[in-house]
């Protein structure tokens, strides 16, 4: 029976719950804009992650990362002190823009219904 997630998910997920409590009680800078790590993704052999961010305040959004990625030495020594593993990942920190994107898609695919209805009932009048 294969196993549901595998080592690097497991990982994954735990970095991205330390992450949270991390930011949340230690880093303390007035630069933070409020921030959510929405996914971790880990390399193969587990050296690196790229931590994707949504960021409420899109104003803060660029210097929120970038505060992000300058403290990133804090947060693996973090990381470490929290979590048993052999090493850290090196973490990058990216803007996760899924959500704005999925509200472009929503407001198209409704557009695009609005659309459909107005033309076929333009047709059932003509007919």
């Amino acid at each position: 029976m294969p196993r549901e997630f595998n080592r690097s998910q497991r990982m994954a997920e735990q970095i991205r719950r330390e992450l949270a409590e991390i930011v949340r009680d230690e880093l303390n800078d007035p630069r933070m804009g409020l921030c959510s790590f929405t996914a971790v993704k880990l390399s193969r052999d587990l050296s690196n992650a790229v931590v994707f961010c949504s960021v409420l305040d899109k104003d803060l959004c660029e210097e929120t990362i970038e505060t992000l990625n300058h403290a990133t030495g804090f947060i693996r020594s973090q990381i470490a002190s929290r979590i048993r593993a052999r090493t850290v990942p090196v973490l990058k920190f990216v803007n996760d823009d899924s959500a704005e994107r999925g509200e472009a898609m929503d407001k198209l695919i409704k557009k695009a219904i609005k659309l459909d209805e107005t033309h076929h009932d333009d047709n059932e009048g003509s007919s």
